[in-house]
């Protein structure tokens, strides 16, 4: 049984799909995961957050399988503490973004590396939230010149929905849509990583580490930033309370993640396929 359950990679979103509305793991998503490592299973998790950050929901679990941070713009083995693949914001890439910061006055500019936030001049208030939400370090970068350069994994804008759909549109347009991914997480915010850099990718990259074939990979999330993950894997499955043009991507819809989703997605690949 062990084989069988080796020959398998399960990923799973941590937002809304890990972990329910109000942040919390709940005990039947941590007793699935365990029993299905224990059998010899792949399990991990794939996130948008950076390293530190992510480390608090994979650190809980008891896994070991390598870990995607920063939506696909890193892979890092927990175990041997390093980073097994990277694909980083160009330089060119960098002048364009601070290029649009000075373009777009209301925008606010959070940049990631893969241990540290960087909160880019002005008032960086969202950049200071979600800091603050997994008590992350940062640094604020009050000159342009003061950001560190050659590390960017992903930026975050934050601006109003009107100032967002503009930036948006310009990161789409054929100049730079050949440069960069773009992608909103809420009507206020837009992240940009590098062109190629996508959760479906890194997938995809990690299951070619392990030695797992594309028809044995499963993957489950909740919203439009795990658009590419769903797309890309052999098996996915989205949570209940997922939109529905998501759960129309979807081979299998599953509980709210309230509920234990992640349980429930671990259990309906094991009793359809791993047997």
């Amino acid at each position: 049984m062990q084989d069988l359950y080796s020959k398998w990679l399960l990923v799973s979103d941590i937002d809304g799909t890990l972990n329910t509305k109000s942040f919390k793991l709940p005990e039947n998503n941590k007793t699935a995961i365990q029993d299905y490592v224990k059998n010899g299973g792949n399990f991990t998790l794939c996130s948008g957050r950076n390293l530190q950050s992510l480390s608090i929901h994979y650190n809980k679990l008891g896994i070991n399988t390598p870990a995607i941070y920063l939506n696909g713009a890193g892979i890092y083995d927990f175990s041997d503490k390093k980073i097994i693949y990277e694909n980083l914001i160009t330089p060119d890439g960098e002048a364009i973004i601070l290029n649009m910061l000075s373009k777009y006055k209301l925008a606010q500019l959070t940049v990631y590396s893969a241990d540290k936030l960087y909160l880019v001049t002005r008032k960086c208030i969202y950049g200071l939230v979600i800091s603050k939400l997994d008590n992350l370090d940062y640094m604020l970068c009050r000159n342009i010149k003061d950001v560190p350069r050659n590390i960017w994994g992903k930026v975050s804008f934050f601006a109003p929905k009107f100032v967002i759909s503009k930036i948006e549109t310009e990161f789409r347009n054929e100049e730079l849509s050949g440069k960069f991914e773009c992608f909103k997480t809420s009507p206020y915010t837009l992240e940009v990583v590098n062109r190629g850099v996508n959760k479906g990718n890194a997938v995809l990259k990690l299951a070619e580490l392990l030695g797992v074939e594309k028809s044995n990979t499963a993957a489950i999330g909740d919203y439009y930033n795990d658009v590419d993950m769903l797309k890309r894997v052999e098996h996915p499955v989205c949570c209940g309370q997922a939109p529905d043009d998501i759960k129309e991507l979807s081979e299998y819809v599953t509980c709210h993640c309230n509920d234990g989703a992640v349980a429930d997605f671990i259990n309906y690949i094991k009793t359809k396929y791993i047997k």
